[in-house]
């Protein structure tokens, strides 16, 4: 320590008798009115408590898990390593549960079953009230069973072992957006570039892709398959607009994520392609760091993965609480968050 710093000093913590003093009500009533309980004027509840909140009383969450037999904390597990998709959902699960007195701590379980399974036994150990098992993609399981355990889980953006309860993003409705926008635009010549053919999101994205231009009576193209790369969109643009005559090409270019889309512009830009006025250009995921460094910038679906998060914190609390749950698969809708990159409708 430098000899200008200050020590700090701790307070003591307010105990339940201080407050109880300064309310003018016995230890059990106070204990009563802090902990919703007891039989008591709604005048006398609230007072006790606007004493407990002017005197700074913090109860001992010990002594609450004790009361409640719950330790008011959950666990987060996921093999996201870079987070692209288990930080957003975390904060939503945060969101949902820090009024509820709920704690949330993430552990990464990478792509090791050892590891995950060390992780979860810690959680055990801990008493956690529940897990929310999440991922980097919908249609594989975290390497660790979480079907037997004696506590909740809740599957949110990973896939669901039989008879537990899933929460993922409507891919499907979100493709839909992406192209009806396109089409509201006045766009109808539109490709399809996307990622791996292994995962099953491509295939949802694809089908919603081909079922709104057959709906509009427009040609359907089959979509590009590729990697989940700008370089790949570079290629795909390559494929695109490297034989056929100006007349064949694309108006429109919906892309599986926004890696791809920023290398179709760039890709597009080096050919004096011009976005959006010759092509619109519409991304996956909206990752802001990607979408709006984008030139023009990306207009992009989002998997809106903070409201996934915060229904699977709500869902999880439910099934603490005793409430049952529907098991199944559950699709919450993603939103279309319009930038430069499509361009303005038809005058």
């Amino acid at each position: 320590m430098s000899p200008d710093a200050s020590p700090v000093s701790v307070n003591t913590p307010v105990t339940l008798r201080e407050v109880a003093a300064a309310a003018g009500v016995s230890v059990a009533t106070a204990s009563k009115a802090l902990n919703g309980q007891g039989r008591m004027t709604a005048e006398t509840r609230e007072r006790i408590r606007e004493t407990a909140r002017h005197l700074g009383f913090r109860p001992n969450s010990l002594a609450q898990s004790l009361l409640r037999k719950r330790s008011f904390t959950v666990g987060l597990l996921t093999n996201d390593t870079y987070g692209r998709f288990s930080l957003p959902l975390m904060a939503g699960v945060s969101d949902a549960l820090v009024d509820k007195g709920v704690s949330v701590f993430l552990c990464n379980v990478e792509d090791d079953t050892r590891l995950g399974q060390l992780h979860v036994e810690a959680m055990l150990d801990k008493r956690v009230d529940g897990i929310i098992a999440t991922g980097k993609r919908i249609d594989r399981h975290l390497p660790v069973d979480l079907s037997n355990l004696r506590i909740p889980v809740i599957y949110a953006f990973t896939q669901p072992d039989a008879g537990a309860v899933g929460l993922v993003s409507d891919d499907a409705g979100g493709a839909r957006l992406a192209v009806e926008h396109f089409l509201r635009l006045g766009r109808r010549r539109i490709a399809h570039v996307s990622g791996p053919a292994s995962f099953a999101v491509v295939h949802a994205r694809a089908e919603a892709y081909r079922d709104v231009l057959k709906e509009n009576g427009l040609a359907v193209s089959e979509p590009l398959l590729g990697a989940w790369s700008e370089a790949w969109g570079h290629e795909a643009v390559e494929k695109l607009f490297g034989s056929a005559g100006r007349e064949g090409w694309p108006d429109a270019i919906f892309c599986g994520n926004d890696q791809i889309a920023r290398g179709v512009i760039d890709a597009l830009r080096e050919r004096g392609i011009r976005v959006p006025d010759d092509v619109g250009v519409i991304g996956f995921d909206n990752w802001e760091i990607v979408a709006e460094a984008t030139r023009p910038p990306l207009t992009s679906v989002d998997m809106n993965l903070s409201t996934l998060g915060r229904e699977a914190g709500l869902a999880l609390l439910s099934l603490v609480d005793g409430q049952p749950a529907a098991p199944g698969i559950r699709k919450l809708p993603c939103r279309l968050v319009v930038r430069q990159s499509c361009g303005s409708p038809p005058e």
